[in-house]
């Protein structure tokens, strides 16, 4: 089994993992899916927004991306490859909405990129993203806090801080 140190070293782990497409886009699942996206994005050069989930839906895919200060983004994600970043996947349902709504959108192809992904839950979300990177893939589900010495969450005002500081201009 592998143990992560903390949101960091899981998003560290995940960036060494991937090899994206240069014109993708990185979308992290607020709040605690922003260290593993901003590694992602500050390894492989790309731009990294945040996905808000309100009451677990998405109401208006065009509200899907926001920005550091906490507007809606400007993002073309149509016919463009995205890689939907979180903590990791415990029921899977915070992926399955966002899976669900960037193929409504015509986003594609989708990567969920996640250090810990339970194989029953990866067998629910093949169906929707194109590849699924994870670090590590147990038999069976449990509380993401066990997969790490420190599971140091982050509330959403943080979240946010940590992407504005991050360049991302779709140029």
């Amino acid at each position: 089994m592998t143990r992560f140190d903390n949101l960091a070293d899981a998003g560290e782990r995940l960036a060494q993992a991937l090899s994206p497409d240069p014109d993708s886009v990185v979308l992290a699942i607020l709040p605690n899916g922003v260290p593993g996206a901003l590694s992602i994005a500050q390894r492989h050069g790309l731009p990294v927004f945040g996905v808000r989930l309100e009451r677990g839906y998405l109401v208006q895919v065009a509200d899907l991306a926001v920005s550091g200060d906490g507007t809606s983004a400007d993002v073309s994600l149509a016919d463009r490859p995205v890689i939907v970043v979180d903590d990791g996947v415990e029921t899977g349902s915070a992926a399955l909405v966002v899976g669900k709504a960037l193929r409504d959108f015509g986003a594609g192809p989708l990567t969920l990129a996640v250090p810990v992904c339970p194989r029953e839950g990866e067998a629910t979300l093949t169906p929707l993203y194109d590849a699924i990177v994870a670090i590590e893939r147990p038999m069976v589900r449990r509380s993401l806090r066990w997969h790490y010495t420190d599971f140091d969450v982050l509330d959403e005002s943080e979240a946010l801080r940590r992407l504005a500081a991050h360049p991302s201009s779709l140029g």
